[in-house]
């Protein structure tokens, strides 16, 4: 969709949808948000909805950051501990390597 052809209330209504839609464990929807909107918000001249606009890319971006710290922070923790977790990282593991590194 070209941004620049719709009108601002149908950017505002996109922005605030995908905003929202990133509650239902979808963070990917607040990075396509921030990435999407930003110019909307910052780099455009203002416009009545953009203040708007402007608070749901914050929003999303730190939404955003915060999901890739969690996963980040899972992703190390559970490779770092798996082998002395034992059965029960083997029971939430989708694929069981076989040894330790």
């Amino acid at each position: 969709m070209d941004l620049s052809r719709a009108p601002n209330e149908r950017k505002l209504y996109l922005c605030k949808w995908y905003f929202k839609a990133g509650f239902a464990l979808l963070p990917f929807l607040w990075s396509i948000n921030s990435i999407w909107f930003f110019n909307e918000a910052f780099r455009k001249p203002a416009y009545d909805e953009q203040k708007e606009i402007k608070k749901y890319v914050i929003f999303s971006l730190v939404g955003t950051l915060v999901w890739l710290v969690a996963i980040v922070s899972w992703v190390v923790t559970f490779q770092l501990k798996r082998t002395d977790w034992g059965e029960f990282a083997d029971n939430i593991s989708f694929i069981v390597p076989l040894g330790q590194a």
